[in-house]
């Protein structure tokens, strides 16, 4: 399974190995000014929302969460919205594993050297060219791999966490009065799915250098072993009820030297483009009873197949701009190589 496999990348590093990879991963993302990200969300999602707010109804998942991961990430990456379907496409079969995995992992691959080449030539006040211009001096094969990570961890989680929040706030009764009540509780909500619906149920892949006793458990040397955050959020000796909003003690974003280096940033995108969307259509319902919301099948993920929604029909008479820029904010020339 390709999503298991070794990859040369920050997450399959230890050491001093790790240190220097993880280091211009931090570093290109630090450079992200988070008042900038808040208004590349809202306008995306504006622009999402504009296309679909006059109908009255929307399949939210493919018309709204998975859409806006990927064009804020495309203009965070320096990448064309040209191609954004056919890379979440191919990311979405390589986390759902099973026969189309292997050529999917192929294809994101060649995908990224074109980036990769494109970047060289054109750098950009983007994630990809700071990696590049890093003191770390990542080889091309190196930055393959790190943008591979970012954008595979990044955009399909971040698409769940966005479809999970809203499903939880519109069917769970605790949440539904502050939504009539004008008190948005995203946040509270957002905890909660990072708790016991985390986007990413399963993942940190790890392989024992030597046999292991674990709990009475052997665990062989070179067998993978998978992480289950879902399972330790809810492991009843450390899990108190009613103890999610609020809490951030959670293992979805992982912990320790290889923990998620954008929980930070992807919060802020999951929080906004919810506010967004309930500014926009505050009216918003489910459109079928949540108990038959259908979950894409894989070892990996917590996600919906889809997510139909209703809502008053707003009318608007301003035409919808789906163009986009290359990269998340205007470089000046003189910045285009700045050392870190």
């Amino acid at each position: 399974m390709p999503m298991m496999g070794y990859r040369p990348n920050c997450l399959f590093a230890d050491g001093a190995a790790h240190v220097r990879l993880r280091q211009a991963v931090t570093d290109s993302l630090d450079r992200i000014d988070p008042h900038s990200l808040r208004a590349l969300v809202s306008r995306n999602a504006d622009r999402l929302i504009e296309r679909f707010e006059t109908k009255g109804e929307v399949e939210l998942i493919s018309g709204y969460a998975s859409a806006l991961p990927l064009l804020v990430f495309n203009e965070l990456f320096g990448l064309p919205d040209s191609h954004g379907d056919h890379l979440v496409l191919t990311m979405a079969r390589l986390i759902e594993g099973g026969g189309r995995a292997k050529d999917s992992d192929a294809e994101l691959g060649r995908y990224m050297v074109r980036l990769i080449t494109a970047k060289r030539h054109r750098p950009g006040s983007d994630v990809t060219s700071w990696l590049m211009s890093h003191p770390a001096g990542l080889t091309d094969d190196e930055m393959i791999h790190q943008c591979t990570l970012l954008l595979s961890a990044g955009i399909a989680p971040l698409q769940n966490l966005i479809a999970n929040g809203v499903r939880l706030l519109l069917s769970d009764d605790r949440f539904a009065a502050g939504l009539i009540g004008g008190r948005l509780p995203i946040d509270a909500a957002l905890d909660e799915i990072l708790w016991l619906d985390p986007p990413m149920a399963n993942f940190g892949v790890h392989f024992p250098v030597q046999d292991v006793d674990l709990a009475g458990i052997l665990l062989r040397q070179g067998e993978p072993v998978v992480i289950s955050y879902a399972a330790a959020n809810t492991d009843p000796s450390v899990a108190k009820p009613g103890g999610t909003s609020g809490n951030r003690a959670h293992l979805a974003f992982s912990a320790g030297p290889h923990a998620c280096p954008a929980k930070d940033p992807s919060r802020l995108i999951a929080s906004v483009a919810i506010e967004r969307l309930l500014d926009r259509v505050p009216d918003l319902e489910m459109a079928i009873d949540p108990d038959q919301l259908q979950w894409r099948l894989g070892p990996f993920q917590r996600a919906l197949l889809t997510l139909p929604v209703s809502f008053t029909p707003v009318d608007v008479t301003r035409p919808s701009d789906m163009s986009g820029p290359w990269t998340a904010w205007p470089a000046h020339p003189w910045e285009q190589n700045w050392p870190l």
